[in-house]
């Protein structure tokens, strides 16, 4: 059998194939009145869609712990049950299809309060539903976001226990695996990083002192997610700063203190929280962080970064450089790219008793 298309357990749960859906913002919800936050129609078609097609695993975009934590006014958010109640018409349908609901819980601190992508992501104001963004430290994404407000103990205390309360929410919303963003620039990866972190308290200064609030969200989590449930944590494995940043070498001694904290899987991705840095894209060009990630640690890896044939994502798997793949854009092209990959690659996949005609 096809790698891509052998099961994978962690802890109770099994995934059907090993072609991952990552998050990715719609931007397409109500930024306002009783349904903000809440997922629609089109959420539920977008994921339906990728359901049917065979994937695996689907983590539902980055969704906010609390109203100040979205990236823009119009994404997902987590903190009350008019969104629990909007998700479970997502999760029961991704259950139906052998399909593994998960979510992404989280906090997008200093770049939050910006607009659609499509229309430029700049920061909005109160005028177009945004607020004040909050960090670790005053210090600005860029010449065109805030100076944000620098968190005290209390704040981050509050956060920590936001995380929790998503994570129960997350449940009763019918997912089955978490997974906590601490990547892409956004609130954990500030503090992890010396770029953005300039505090002098306990969460700034020191390696240790900075992934303290990353380890605090974890195990907040994790004392609220069942056991027999997944947890999984989003990292950028580099700023890709020459000095002053998130390292990779950081990333491997953080994966195995997150192990040993109850986190069951790493999704690696790189960059986000330094702008106008310099990125070496290409095919699987990210692959190499997740891989060294699997050869250190106990840890294990999803990869991620321009998989996007079947036969590359198979190799990765095949060559023990990740145990499942993070398919992205190529998804948002081909919602039934793992029943495309299934027939190249010789494997088995779900296919609705509805769409029989085309096995």
């Amino acid at each position: 059998m096809s790698a891509l298309f052998e099961p994978l357990t962690l802890r109770q749960v099994t995934f059907p194939n090993r072609v991952w859906m990552p998050p990715m913002c719609q931007y397409s919800a109500a930024p306002e009145g009783p349904e903000t936050g809440a997922a629609t129609d089109w959420h539920f078609a977008h994921y339906a869609a990728r359901a049917t097609g065979g994937t695996g695993l689907i983590i539902v975009e980055a969704t906010a712990v609390c109203p100040e934590g979205r990236i823009s006014p119009y994404d997902l958010g987590i903190w009350n049950d008019t969104q629990v109640k909007a998700f479970r018409r997502i999760t029961g349908f991704l259950r139906s299809q052998n399909t593994v609901p998960g979510i992404q819980l989280a906090h997008s601190g200093r770049k939050a309060s910006t607009d659609r992508t499509w229309k430029g992501g700049n920061p909005v104001g109160p005028e177009e539903h945004g607020w004040q963004p909050v960090a670790p430290s005053p210090v600005a994404f860029d010449d065109k976001h805030p100076v944000p407000t620098e968190l005290s103990t209390d704040d981050i205390r509050e956060i920590v226990d936001r995380f929790a309360q998503a994570a129960r929410r997350a449940l009763a919303a019918g997912f089955e695996v978490a997974e906590i963003h601490g990547a892409h620039g956004y609130l954990i990866h500030e503090f992890l990083s010396p770029h953005s972190n300039h505090r002098t308290d306990a969460y700034g200064g020191s390696y240790e002192n900075r992934v303290r609030f990353a380890l605090e969200v974890v195990d907040a989590v994790r004392a609220v997610w069942p056991e027999d449930k997944p947890l999984f944590f989003r990292i950028s494995a580099t700023d890709w700063l020459e000095e002053g940043g998130w390292t990779a070498d950081d990333t491997v001694r953080f994966a195995a203190e997150l192990h040993a904290h109850g986190v069951d899987l790493l999704d690696v991705s790189t960059g986000g929280n330094a702008a106008g840095v310099r990125i070496p894209t290409g095919p699987g060009y990210q692959v190499p962080f997740a891989a060294r990630v699997k050869a250190e640690t106990p840890m294990p890896v999803a990869a991620v970064g321009l998989i996007t044939e079947p036969g590359q994502a198979e190799k990765i798997l095949v060559g023990g450089e990740a145990d499942a793949v993070l398919v992205g854009r190529e998804l948002l092209r081909d919602p039934y790219f793992a029943r495309h990959a299934a027939r190249e690659l010789g494997g088995d996949v779900h296919v609705p008793e509805q769409y029989h005609r085309s096995v």
